[in-house]
């Protein structure tokens, strides 16, 4: 925060962006797909569910605790898109955590995500997103 509140000019403001995986979309596959992680990811808490947006934090430290900013306002947004079986497992080979796995467990992982979009859910499935906007201005 503090190299970000140099950079800026006397009036300057921050703007972070962070998106939030929330409860919604294609609800029931997310509730599925759980036993796929339970399975091949160890770090998986059992029975996982998603936050609604409303339980995601506005959190603020980070710019609290430089003192360098003044309040911070936010802005939320939802939405839903939505991926063909293709298109959620390049989503998901971006992830660090899914990268991280074993090839072997990567690749089980994949496969039963895989047949779950295909034989349960009609090929594709829909993801909501909550995007945040956090904005502040620097005061020194």
């Amino acid at each position: 925060m503090s190299k970000a509140a140099d950079a800026l000019g006397h009036s300057g403001a921050l703007a972070v962006i962070s998106t939030h995986h929330i409860a919604g979309g294609s609800a029931a596959f997310f509730v599925d797909v759980q036993r796929c992680y339970e399975r091949f990811d160890p770090d998986t808490p059992p029975g996982l569910r998603l936050s609604s947006a409303d339980d995601v934090p506005y959190d603020s430290v980070e710019f609290d605790r430089s003192g360098r900013f003044g309040p911070v306002q936010f802005r939320r947004y939802e939405r839903d898109l939505t991926y063909t079986t293709a298109e959620y497992l390049d989503l998901l080979a971006t992830y660090s955590n899914h990268r991280a796995l074993p090839a072997d467990a990567r690749r089980g992982l994949f496969d039963c995500i895989e047949q779950l979009i295909d034989t349960e859910h009609g090929g594709t499935i829909t993801k909501r997103y909550l995007i945040q906007l956090a904005i502040a201005h620097r005061t020194r």
